[in-house]
């Protein structure tokens, strides 16, 4: 059982691992494709049907996947299989409610993105177009995803892996092949590209439900096998079940929206703020798809952060459940530490070597300078984002999910007030500052939270942080010092883009070998490492 559990976990990790990779990797020819102005306009698109998605999906499928594990270890098959039944009728029913919303709500929401009168940039038609297209996938995709959920609690993680995978490259595949061939070969226009590929998110989760509908009549011997030994209990309450259900998953829905909430608060107010300030909306959107796109890039770092996050409740929620104060404390030291390892010099790095990472990654003809700007001011909010996420799960752990969902809030008007105040003066700074504030003021929160619950000690934490600041200064030194060497020796001739590429491999090998060289030298570093492979081999 247990190396069936390692297998299934390794299953899922890679799957998740190749699709984050996928999804980051599709988005270089993509822009190549489309441009700024196109990416802002898949942006406009994505951004209200994620929040939809969410809301639509009410996180029962993670809550699916616990109660049919439960029901399961009692031999109660028959109850695992009622939920499916009743939890697909409630996606369907989510699912469409969600895409007559959206489809309805898509000419209001392109109006307060670009402006009715607005003609430098995107059309309001066009908004509406790909914002109408995409909500399609709210048809499937939450149908889909219960069906995942099932799987995982039925120990059997094969089907969710190879559909996770499966609807990546489906999506990426038609994405890319559709807005190539509308652009190259049907001389189409970028909004018509666009349009096959937020539309590329429907047949994703197509290709994905049929995936999953196979694995299912494929097992179906297995299946009414253990139901027809399960006991039989028509009666059971499904609607309570449902309830409890509802109840469990609504707070990690809530975690898992906040990113996406920033990021359309940026989406539906940078236009309109920016061209106030005196911009054109053409050039507005140029700024609102740059931040987009260095918003990706930051992600990048985040996501070791996210997976760790998730992973560290069900050891936090143990310790604190029996009780181990002293416990619960000094796992909250150590992932908030390897967190720190990881973001820090990710970010600050990052930072550094702004200009030529974005170009190496999206070219000369999508703003490298402005782009250089803005991840440089945004980079280092890897490291903000990474303590949210990481708090946020933390909270979670010690039953403190109604007090999460008020630190959110507090943040997101934070955000919201910030963004409005710091447009105006601090142009393509100010809702990357706002980002900034609303978070930290939700990591204090948290902060403060967890301190009343567990009675947690930053002392130690603090400590230990200083060896790795100091490292990460060094390493930024190191790396600043290669790419100012790196640009001198350049000849001109060889172009913005390969000296972009060059500069960027050579200063991340260099701030790599003194980072990881300067780490393993640290008492704390390796006190820290030591410590989880202990952890990790003592059962």
């Amino acid at each position: 059982m247990q190396n069936k559990f390692i297998r299934g976990t390794f299953f899922l990790t890679a799957a998740a691992l190749i699709s984050k990779v996928l999804g980051f990797i599709y988005i270089i020819p993509f822009t190549a494709l489309v441009g700024t102005q196109g990416f802002a306009l898949y942006g406009y698109a994505y951004g209200p049907y994620t929040i939809l998605l969410s809301i639509s999906t009410i996180g029962l499928p993670l809550a699916v996947s616990k109660f049919v594990a439960k029901y399961n270890e009692l031999g109660n098959y028959r109850a695992g299989l009622r939920l499916l039944k009743y939890g697909m009728y409630l996606m369907i029913l989510s699912g469409g409610i969600s895409f007559v919303v959206l489809y309805v709500l898509a000419p209001y929401l392109a109006e307060v993105v670009v402006g009715a009168n607005e003609s430098s940039g995107n059309t309001m038609e066009d908004v509406q177009s790909v914002i109408r297209l995409v909500s399609f996938a709210l048809l499937i995709i939450p149908a889909m995803s219960i069906f995942r959920g099932f799987f995982q609690g039925s120990q059997s993680m094969g089907p969710s892996a190879i559909s996770t995978v499966i609807e990546q490259v489906v999506r990426i595949t038609f994405i890319l092949v559709g807005a190539y061939l509308i652009i190259h070969v049907f001389e189409g226009t970028v909004a018509n590209a666009v349009g096959a590929a937020v539309f590329a998110a429907f047949a994703g989760g197509a290709a994905a439900f049929c995936g999953l509908l196979f694995s299912f009549i494929k097992r179906r011997g297995v299946i009414k096998r253990q139901r027809d030994e399960s006991p039989d209990n028509e009666d059971l309450p499904i609607f309570s079940i449902m309830k409890e259900l509802i109840g469990y998953a609504i707070p990690f829905v809530i975690t898992g929206l906040a990113i996406p909430i920033y990021q359309n608060i940026d989406i539906f107010t940078i236009n309109e703020l920016f061209v106030s300030a005196g911009y054109t909306l053409g050039e507005a959107e140029t700024i609102n798809s740059v931040m987009r796109m260095s918003l990706i890039l930051v992600m990048v770092p985040l996501s070791l952060a996210t997976a760790f996050g998730m992973s560290l409740i069900p050891e936090i929620t143990s310790a604190y459940t029996r009780g181990k104060a002293k416990e619960v404390n000094s796992q909250i030291s150590q992932s908030m530490l390897v967190m720190m390892f990881f973001t820090l010099p990710a970010g600050i790095g990052l930072s550094i070597l702004g200009k030529p990472v974005y170009t190496m990654i999206f070219g000369t003809g999508n703003s490298p300078e402005l782009g250089g700007l803005v991840l440089q001011w945004y980079a280092p909010a890897a490291v903000v984002l990474a303590l949210f996420t990481l708090t946020a799960a933390i909270m979670q752990g010690i039953n403190q999910q109604k007090k999460l969902i008020i630190g959110i809030t507090i943040g997101v008007l934070v955000k919201i007030f910030l963004n409005l105040a710091l447009v105006s003066s601090l142009e393509v700074a100010g809702p990357i500052i706002a980002t900034y504030m609303g978070f930290s003021v939700s990591i204090l929160f948290n902060v403060y939270r967890i301190k009343k619950g567990v009675g947690f000690k930053m002392a130690p934490f603090l400590h230990s942080l200083r060896e790795v600041t100091l490292l990460v200064i060094v390493m930024g030194s190191a790396v600043w010092g290669v790419k100012t060497l790196v640009e001198l020796w350049l000849p001109a001739s060889i172009g913005d883009f390969f000296g972009s590429v060059l500069i960027s491999i050579i200063s991340i090998i260099a701030g790599l070998l003194v980072y990881l060289g300067g780490g393993v030298r640290m008492r704390s570093v390796k006190n820290l490492f030591m410590s989880i492979k202990n952890d990790s081999f003592s059962d």
